[in-house]
């Protein structure tokens, strides 16, 4: 038995999950979230195939075929979803310019470009209005922070892992992750938001404590985690009572 083609990015993963549980639970639960993410679960292992057939030049037919899998399986779920809620169609306004985005530094062969890595971002992000509005039938301003602060919190973590792995030895990409984490919350209290600030504080912290520390990427990815948990908890509770 073949194995599964799956995405390689670890982070990712969490990067689809969070914003949609943020949304969910902000929105209240429905049995129609069930559904919802597996349509944007499968359309997000759609999109590996993809990117891969654009890059590669070998193996294409590979590439076609769990296209077909991964799509099939995504609309098949999304169809109900969208079908009661007509107006998700308007994310892929934005979903699809960030996906050109992500294919053409793909066909270049240029992922690792930072534009690149913000527009994957935003896109993923994008589950957590979708998962809000299922449960609450509105696109507003939680919405919008929905998507928007989770943002910038996985651009953090971009900035973080990149300076504990490969731009440990580059001391002007470490002034780069350290100063967005410090001008974040600094920025976001002095434009009059001091709660929302609390939920990127630990971000700083940790992008300032572990560097230079000898982390092992598990170690990493146990920090993340944990940075990551706390998120989930502060934006779900300040989203529940603003």
């Amino acid at each position: 038995m073949k194995r599964l083609l799956l995405p390689k990015q670890h982070g990712a993963w969490v990067m689809l999950g969070l914003p949609y549980l943020i949304g969910m639970i902000a929105g209240g639960p429905k049995w129609i979230h069930i559904p919802l993410f597996l349509g944007w679960l499968f359309l997000y292992l759609a999109s590996y195939p993809i990117m891969m057939y654009l890059k590669k030049k070998r193996s294409r037919e590979q590439y076609l075929k769990w296209i077909g899998i991964y799509m099939s399986l995504a609309i098949l779920f999304v169809s109900l979803p969208l079908f009661l809620y007509v107006k998700l169609l308007l994310l892929s306004l934005f979903l699809l310019p960030l996906l050109i985005v992500n294919m053409f530094y793909a066909r270049q062969n240029n992922e690792r470009a930072f534009l690149n890595d913000i527009s994957a971002i935003a896109g993923l992000c994008l589950g957590g209005p979708a998962s809000y509005f299922v449960g609450t039938q509105q696109w507003d301003e939680k919405a919008v922070l929905i998507w928007i602060s989770s943002v910038l919190f996985f651009m953090g973590s971009v900035f973080f892992v990149k300076t504990m792995i490969r731009e440990k030895k580059n001391p002007k990409f470490k002034l780069y992750s350290w100063g967005y984490h410090s001008a974040l919350p600094v920025g976001i209290a002095g434009a009059g938001f001091l709660p929302l600030s609390l939920a990127y504080l630990p971000s700083m912290a940790r992008a300032i404590i572990f560097y230079g520390k000898p982390l092992k990427p598990k170690h990493i990815a146990v920090v993340e985690f944990t940075n990551s948990a706390y998120f989930l908890i502060f934006m779900t509770v300040l989203i529940r009572f603003i």
